[in-house]
C-alpha cells in the first residue's frame, strides 16, 4: 500500500506547482507529533481556530478535540485554513470523551499534560521535561478550565509563570506561549522528534487531495492506468 500512495503521490504532484510540492516537503520536514494538544470544551470560535493556526505556524500536527458539552466551530477567518492542514482527531458521543481522549493518547506512547495554574503540583514552564517522552497538552474552557475529571486523570500538569495580577490568560494566548516554548526547546533538543516517514507520506497525500480540485476524478484515471499495465 505504501509503494501504491507513493506513485499516487508522484502522479499528483504533476497537478500542482513544483513551488508548492516544495513547501509541502519543507513543512512537513519541520512537523511533529512527539508534542501534541487536546482541547476540551473550547466553545469560541475565535479562540478555537486561533490555535488551530498557532499549532500549524510552529509545526504541530495533530490536535485532539474533546466535546462534552460544547461543539467545536472554526472560524474561517481566524483560522485561515490551518484546519485542512492539520490532523484532527475529535471525541465525541459518548459519556465521557476526556476518558476515552486519554485513554486513546495513552495507548499512543503520550504522557497527559493538563495545563492549570492552580494545580500546586504544576511544573513551570521553563522546567518542563521534554525528554521524558511526548506529551499530550491539555488546554480547557476560555471560562472554567479544565474538568476536575481532565486534572484528576492527567499524569502530569504544566503552567506559566505569572508576574501580575489576572489570574490567567486567554486560552488561545496560553495554547501560543506554551507550543511556542516547548517546540523552540525541543528543535533544539536531540530528541527523535520527526514525523515518521509513513506519516510524512499519508500526509502529503492529503495534502495533495485537499490542494487539487476535484481529486478523486484523477485518482480514478491513475487507477485505471495501473490496471491497464497489468
Amino acid at each position: 500500500m505504501h509503494m501504491l500512495e507513493r506513485e499516487l503521490i508522484e502522479y499528483l504532484e504533476n497537478f500542482v506547482s513544483a513551488r508548492r510540492v516544495k513547501l509541502f516537503d519543507k513543512v512537513l520536514s519541520d512537523r511533529t507529533k512527539y508534542i501534541t494538544v487536546v482541547l476540551e470544551d473550547i466553545f469560541q470560535p475565535h479562540n478555537a481556530s486561533a490555535v488551530l493556526r498557532t499549532c500549524d505556524c510552529l509545526g504541530i500536527q495533530e490536535v485532539n478535540i474533546i466535546e462534552n458539552r460544547n461543539e467545536y466551530n472554526v472560524n474561517p477567518d481566524v483560522a485561515l485554513g490551518s484546519d485542512k492542514w492539520l490532523t484532527l482527531v475529535k471525541y465525541r458521543g459518548k459519556g465521557n470523551n476526556t476518558y476515552e481522549a486519554y485513554k486513546n493518547l495513552r495507548s499512543r506512547g503520550y504522557r497527559i499534560v493538563a495545563t492549570s495554574l492552580h494545580e500546586r503540583k504544576a511544573v513551570s514552564l521553563d522546567k518542563f521535561d521534554l525528554g521524558k517522552g511526548p506529551a499530550a497538552l491539555v488546554f480547557g474552557t476560555e471560562m472554567h478550565g479544565l474538568s476536575k475529571q481532565a486534572i484528576e486523570w492527567a499524569d502530569e500538569y504544566l503552567k506559566i509563570p505569572m508576574y501580575g495580577f489576572t489570574e490567567s490568560y486567554n486560552i488561545s494566548v496560553s495554547a501560543a506561549i506554551i507550543i511556542y516554548e516547548l517546540l523552540a526547546k525541543l528543535r533544539k533538543s536531540g530528541l527523535s522528534w520527526h514525523l515518521k516517514e509513513e506519516d510524512k507520506t499519508a500526509l502529503k497525500l492529503n495534502w495533495l487531495r485537499n490542494t487539487i480540485k476535484k481529486p478523486e476524478l484523477l485518482e480514478k484515471k491513475f487507477m485505471l492506468m495501473k490496471n491497464s499495465r497489468k
